[in-house]
């Protein structure tokens, strides 16, 4: 009963997203005034850093979830059932427009913060229809999902009739 799933999708990553986080990061240092004497040091070891977290940016759209793995140092791998996701949201500021990119943010159910998402994909290359073909997929598991509930708890209501039915039989005895 349980197949494996099968890659539909893999996303690809604007390569953009080094330079907006490489200026992301010195416009917060901008901001907060006593970290400008870091600037330098993170233009210089920023630059490597990003260029190795792009390398292992990825995410997959399967059969049965959504499959995202980032990170350099710390590694992070995410897995999210598709009947779990109640959401994508595009997010764009002025920066990531500079940029040409946008941030795709996926909510799912049993979410804990309020406002707050599971998962955010910077960069993703057609972002609207990565998100199409997510959302096309999810209503595919939850239909099939849905259908097949319905079939077993018919069975299981036509097997407590039964039962009900013989105790019925045995009570008029």
């Amino acid at each position: 009963m349980s197949s494996k799933a099968t890659i539909l999708k893999k996303a690809s990553f604007n390569p953009k997203i080094k330079k907006y986080v490489l200026w992301y990061g010195v416009l917060i240092c901008t901001i907060s005034i006593f970290l400008i004497p870091v600037i330098p040091i993170w233009l210089l070891f920023g630059t490597a850093y990003l260029n190795r977290y792009f390398e292992r940016l990825e995410c997959e759209l399967t059969t049965r979830s959504l499959r995202f793995k980032k990170g350099y140092i710390f590694q992070t791998e995410r897995t999210i059932p598709l009947d779990k996701i109640q959401d994508l949201t595009f997010k764009e500021g002025p920066l990531l427009k500079h940029f040409g990119l946008s941030i795709l943010k996926i909510e799912t159910a049993g979410n804990t913060g309020q406002g707050t998402s599971d998962l955010s994909l910077i960069g993703i290359i057609d972002a609207a229809d990565f998100r199409s073909l997510v959302f096309d997929q999810r209503d595919k598991v939850t239909d099939n999902a849905s259908s097949s509930e319905s079939e077993s708890t018919i069975e299981v209501l036509k097997e407590i009739r039964n039962s009900l039915n013989r105790i019925e039989q045995h009570l008029q005895k």
